[in-house]
């Protein structure tokens, strides 16, 4: 088994644990890269069914052709698609930086969603080597009750050991490629030929 193969089955060992975990889980679909190998590794982890919905939160700032790829590909892996709409600009703090205030849209529009839905338990596709604070963060990740993180306060995951067993309501977000580099990511894609926008 070479490496790409143990990235692999340890992400479709948390996805399937996450399934078994969570009655109201769903996936993050951004179409990025990452995000569309998360897609594809629930595909195998269920035998060509992704059984859960597949969530995705627009900013109105995508290429007609990312729309596009998103609707054939909806359609051609029988997904479930939830989209929703992140609030306008105009909403958001005006004294934060353009960066802040687009993940601050993005932040609202799936805290909408998630209440909206009752998602407790959501997947996304986040690496550790993205960012310094990405790091420490776990691979089922609970969040408060505003949705925030305490990324001083995570328990230790050894061995593949992870903790699965949260108080009823608690949101949790579930990390399978956590582990994978940006390296790996585009290993995977050209070594399975994921369609990319």
């Amino acid at each position: 088994m070479n490496e790409l193969d143990e990235l692999e089955a340890a992400s479709i060992f948390i996805l399937r644990e996450a399934y078994n975990r969570f009655d109201d889980l769903a996936m993050l679909w951004s179409l990025g890269k990452d995000s569309n190998v998360m897609v594809w590794l629930a595909k195998k982890a269920f035998y060509g069914h992704v059984p859960f919905p597949v969530v995705h939160v627009d900013t109105g700032k995508k290429f007609k052709e990312m729309y596009d790829f998103r609707d054939r590909y909806t359609d051609e892996w029988n997904l479930r698609l939830i989209t929703g709409d992140c609030p306008p600009v105009e909403d958001m703090d005006p004294t934060l930086p353009p960066a802040a205030r687009s993940a601050a849209r993005k932040t609202a529009g799936l805290k909408s969603l998630l209440e909206e839905y009752g998602y407790t338990g959501v997947i996304a596709g986040i690496r550790r080597d993205e960012e310094a604070v990405r790091a420490k963060e776990r691979v089922f990740s609970p969040r408060g009750e505003a949705a925030e993180w305490d990324f001083r306060n995570q328990p230790p995951e050894f061995w593949n050991q992870f903790n699965t067993e949260f108080p009823p309501g608690t949101h949790v977000r579930i990390h399978p490629i956590l582990g994978w580099t940006e390296l790996d990511i585009w290993r995977y894609v050209r070594r399975e030929g994921i369609p990319l926008v």
